[in-house]
């Protein structure tokens, strides 16, 4: 078990601040954290000793025990019942949201130092290392989540019930807390992040909540007027009534007939139908002298 020079692994001189070693602390956190490094054990190693190193330098009592005591540290702890008294420690929080290793996770070299010192009542001195953050994908048709359903996903052997809301949109990911990684007492597990990927097995086209769609109208129909039959993303028809001389690329809207809200239960967005009016073929010849006479009329 060698001394450890924690001033070398932040990379801050013995006279830095204890701002000079928070900013230090934060930089190299952000470079080694196994978030940004998943199973990258060199980078886990390194991140324990920053974390290791940011729990002695940060902390003016146990800085000062380190200043005085660090290469001499087989005879510390005889070196302390021979001085006075220590104070109580005081817990200067957490580690600016980036997670840190248990007291387990600090090396021997640190425990024989200050593993004692550490342990306040109900072990509030004990630094939390939160678990890597899981992800995953799911593949869903869009007709899957015009209600809400639930399913079992297998996510790294284990199983997870998880219920979809009815009108999730494409590319959208949903947070499952506690379901990431798993740690040891003392520890934060980590969470697990969905994203789903929807594919659309309609003719129909989502904006949002709305709903559009092109329908077929013959000729004679949109000139006279009538009923239509069409169908909705649900399965269902619904039966239109075609306006006299409507035209090419007319929009119907159909309050309510559209996808369903995500999280508002009973709550739709609109049906948008274009209409393509369809030109006659194959005219047989009577066909053609009426459509004759016609555009004499006009």
């Amino acid at each position: 078990m060698e001394y450890i020079d924690y001033y070398k692994i932040l990379g801050v001189t013995k006279n830095a601040t204890e701002k000079d070693v928070k900013k230090a602390y934060r930089k190299l956190a952000r470079k080694y954290h196994p978030d940004v490094n998943p199973n990258n054990k060199e980078a886990e190693k390194k991140f324990k000793e920053i974390n290791e190193a940011n729990e002695v330098l940060r902390n003016s009592e146990n800085r000062k025990k380190y200043d005085k005591y660090g290469k001499d540290w087989k005879h510390a702890e005889e070196f302390e019942k021979a001085g006075q008294q220590q104070q109580q420690r005081q817990s200067y929080g957490g580690h600016q949201g980036y997670g840190s290793f248990s007291e387990e996770g600090f090396s021997d070299f640190f425990s024989t130092m200050f593993g004692g010192d550490q342990k306040q009542q109900g072990g509030s001195r004990r630094a939390q290392f939160k678990g890597r953050d899981y992800h995953a994908e799911l593949q869903l048709n869009l007709t899957d989540v015009l209600k809400t359903q639930k399913q079992t996903l297998t996510i790294n052997k284990k199983k997870i019930r998880l219920t979809i809301p009815a009108g999730v949109e494409n590319a959208q990911v949903i947070k499952i807390k506690n379901h990431g990684e798993k740690v040891g007492a003392g520890g934060v597990n980590g969470d697990l992040y969905i994203k789903f990927n929807i594919f659309n097995n309609t003719k129909f086209k989502r904006n949002n909540n709305d709903l559009h769609t092109i329908i077929d109208l013959d000729l004679y129909k949109a000139v006279l007027g009538g009923a239509l039959v069409v169908p909705t993303i649900d399965g269902k028809k619904l039966k239109l009534k075609v306006k006299p001389e409507t035209q090419n690329n007319a929009k119907v809207k159909l309050k309510g007939k559209g996808f369903p809200v995500y999280k508002k239960e009973g709550q739709f967005g609109d049906l948008y139908i274009t209409y393509k009016i369809k030109i006659p073929t194959n005219l047989s010849a009577k066909e053609k002298d009426l459509f004759t006479e016609l555009s004499k009329l006009k």
